[in-house]
């Protein structure tokens, strides 16, 4: 009995442990946000994995890093009124979200070892733990080779490179919250019970969802969401903004087409909607009473308002981080929900 429960209370650890590591990157895409939206991505034109770390501590040292910056395009394109300290508001969140990425490794790398040691990982979940610290480092790349695009030519970011980066930080988060509910499981009384049913109308809103997020990536990136942003759901007073006919190869228009990219993305987001919906009441019928059911009905509400909050306001930074947060948000309630309907519990035995 002791030697069960103290392999439940390791189960735990490791559970809260990658909980935290979840929390840790929603914070991160935050801030990444943050640095889109203020065009803060650009103002560090060097990588430097671990010296980077370090801010510059004195005014000979901002005036170093202020120079490079004066060597590359947005500089010379869009930001040549800059003072020194109209810099320093930009460096930060670039340099704060590079910071949080690698304390996040850190976060992940040292607990990961001492669970290595300790013994305390299950068969079978250690190259599991391996392959989320290899994303994370794969990850940092993408972070700079999104960065290199905009220091070419072009003072601004490849949509297709925001996008695989923002991916790629959604599929962490994802990954590690999924171990994380197995973990938690495992240390509690849990059997193998899935409603296939429902299960699979879970994986469909999830590729659905995940869908519109990529499509948001390329509104963001594009600045999309600056054209036509005084009307929903109409497109000035069409439906269909006319330039899918005439701009670019017809296929091209909804990956590189301002308009377009935005019409897809809102068209996108109703149909995640009404699935969400769908998936909530399908989950109604089968009378399930987990909260995040309820959770996700209530905040996909939520989402569509500010999303269109985010359209009339411009793009303001306040709210354009809140839905950025609304859709990070949602997939951990769906991923819940659907980790959810994999099993049941079973309250009146002992833990496995």
């Amino acid at each position: 009995m002791q030697k069960i429960q103290n392999t439940n209370r390791h189960l735990k650890a490791i559970a809260y442990w990658l909980f935290f590591c979840c929390f840790s990157v929603f914070c991160m895409i935050i801030v990444g946000a943050i640095t889109r939206l203020s065009e803060s991505g650009l103002s560090i034109v060097e990588w430097k994995p671990l010296l980077g770390a370090i801010p510059p501590l004195n005014e000979e040292e901002w005036r170093q890093v202020f120079e490079q910056y004066k060597s590359s395009p947005e500089y010379h394109k869009k930001n040549f009124w800059m003072s020194l300290s109209d810099f320093k508001s930009i460096f930060f969140w670039e340099w704060f979200h590079r910071l949080l990425g690698r304390l996040i490794g850190v976060f992940y790398a040292v607990p990961f070892m001492f669970f290595l040691v300790k013994s305390w990982i299950p068969k079978g979940y250690k190259l599991k733990l391996l392959i989320a610290f290899l994303l994370g480092g794969a990850q940092g790349f993408m972070g700079w080779y999104m960065v290199k695009s905009g220091l070419v030519d072009i003072p601004a970011v490849s949509h297709y490179r925001l996008c695989a980066h923002l991916s790629l930080a959604l599929l962490i988060y994802g990954y590690m919250l999924w171990l994380g509910l197995g973990f938690r499981k495992m240390a509690a009384t849990y059997t193998p019970n899935p409603d296939t049913g429902l299960y699979t109308h879970g994986w469909v809103t999830l590729g659905i969802l995940t869908l519109t997020i990529l499509w948001g990536a390329f509104t963001a990136g594009l600045d999309a969401g600056l054209v036509y942003n005084d009307t929903f759901p109409m497109m000035g007073d069409k439906w269909i903004p006319e330039e899918l006919w005439f701009y670019k190869p017809l296929w091209l228009n909804i990956f590189e087409n301002h308009a377009v990219v935005q019409f897809a993305h809102r068209w996108l987001a109703i149909i995640t909607a009404i699935t969400v919906i769908s998936f909530v009441l399908h989950s109604m019928r089968k009378k399930r009473r987990e909260i995040w059911f309820p959770a996700l009905g209530i905040f996909i509400f939520l989402q569509v308002g500010l999303g269109i909050a985010t359209l009339f306001s411009g793009v303001a930074l306040p709210v354009a981080v809140l839905h950025q947060g609304g859709a990070v948000t949602i997939l951990t309630l769906l991923l819940c929900a659907m980790h959810a309907v994999k099993s049941k519990q079973l309250p009146h035995q002992q833990p496995r």
